[in-house]
């Protein structure tokens, strides 16, 4: 039983099963599906709400630590160089998206549409850790070098909304953001008393936190980025985080072990939520927005770390630069932070669907990605087979 779970975990099929049912139920009965996420249930908050909102804090926790395991020495992103060209790359998987739609759309499309440009910018962190996993194999540094990348995208891409498709109704407070600041620095003195357990830092500085992004109309699920990395944790990396025993496990480690399977069996929620995308007629938004997810995000991801390289900040140990044009190809995959920004963007109902089928069509990528993937995994394997078949000569003083 525990094997087939694990394996259910690892293939993120929770995840997967809950966006074939949302696409399949928006389809059939939009406004069933409709009032299933939004009906008000516990204390009043509709289920998009306690997905998105509360339990992907959660997500955003396991990813972070993931990334506050890997920057320590011995680490795949230590030292910090390592990290650097991650963050160079992001660059990278903004600017790239951004020209290739303007370009497009300057030839093939319609002055119009040239607002959707921030679209493409998003990379999805959960679908794109999965395709990760599989495409690169566990303990590849490549996955963290990626979730790196995918996290500061996302935040990236928080900024964009606010900036460039604020909400009349909601615009940005900065002020609240001191609540940020005053979690943040509850969470060092937690650290700093060496507390053990890691309820004081979720409970208080998490919530904190969570306030301040979420009455500055910032979005909440990245709270826990803002607390995890004060975790106590070991000064090193001997182990990957998920392969480490319970008995000799830091703070950060429990977290991760105690929350792993409920937040890799709730991505059904986020898949179910998220997903349901009504397909509509394609046009020109819709092939903008692939593109620049596509191609944009692959080329740009991949030259930027080229030139972060060539700045002086080399790529974690074990990676080359075919794995960051895989990489880049798998931070293509868009769809929910593309979503919500598509919706943003364009008024017109039927420029809005269109973008957003380009950003449900991102989720192809996954395909070559992962073939791309296996097929090298397959290749390093047998390079490795052939070099252990080789006759050891000794030499005889």
């Amino acid at each position: 039983m525990r094997r087939h779970i694990n394996l259910l975990r690892e293939f993120s099929v929770p995840l997967l099963l809950g966006v074939a049912i949302a696409l399949f139920w928006a389809n059939m009965d939009a406004s069933s599906y409709a009032l299933f996420i939004h009906e008000p249930m516990l204390f009043r908050l509709d289920l998009h709400f306690l997905t998105n909102d509360l339990f992907m804090v959660l997500f955003f926790g396991i990813a972070a630590a993931e990334i506050t395991q890997s920057l320590l020495p011995g680490g795949d992103l230590n030292p910090p160089k390592k990290a650097a060209n991650a963050l160079i790359a992001t660059l990278g998987g903004v600017v790239g998206p951004v020209l290739v739609y303007l370009m497009l759309n300057r030839f093939f499309g319609d002055p119009s549409l040239a607002k959707g440009a921030g679209i493409p910018t998003a990379t999805d962190i959960a679908l794109a850790w999965l395709v990760a996993r599989i495409a690169f194999g566990k303990g590849h540094p490549a996955v963290a070098f990626l979730l790196l990348l995918a996290i500061a995208d996302d935040a990236i891409g928080i900024l964009i909304i606010a900036l460039f498709y604020p909400n009349p109704a909601f615009p940005p407070e900065p002020l609240w953001l001191l609540l940020v600041l005053a979690g943040t620095g509850v969470a060092s003195l937690f650290s700093r008393a060496t507390i053990r357990s890691y309820w004081p830092y979720l409970l208080v500085s998490g919530s904190l936190v969570w306030t301040g992004l979420y009455l500055g109309h910032f979005h909440p699920a990245l709270t826990l980025v803002f607390v995890v990395p004060f975790l106590p944790h070991g000064k090193s990396e001997e182990e990957h985080l998920f392969e480490i025993s319970p008995s000799k496990s830091s703070t950060l480690e429990r977290f991760v072990q105690e929350w792993r399977l409920f937040v890799d069996v709730g991505m059904f929620m986020f898949g179910l939520v998220n997903a349901g995308v009504r397909f509509s007629q394609a046009s020109e938004a819709t092939w903008l927005v692939l593109a620049g997810l596509a191609l944009g995000k692959t080329v740009g991801i991949s030259l930027f770390s080229a030139l972060g390289r060539l700045m002086g900040f080399p790529l974690p140990e074990g990676m080359n630069a075919r794995d960051t044009l895989l990489a880049g190809m798998i931070g293509g995959i868009g769809f929910t932070v593309a979503l919500f920004i598509a919706g943003e963007a364009f008024l017109d109902p039927d420029t809005q669907a269109a973008a957003k089928m380009g950003a449900l069509f991102s989720i192809g990528i996954a395909v070559p990605a992962v073939m791309w993937g296996r097929y090298r995994q397959a290749a390093a394997r047998k390079t490795s087979s052939r070099r252990d078949e080789l006759p050891q000569h000794s030499s005889t003083l």
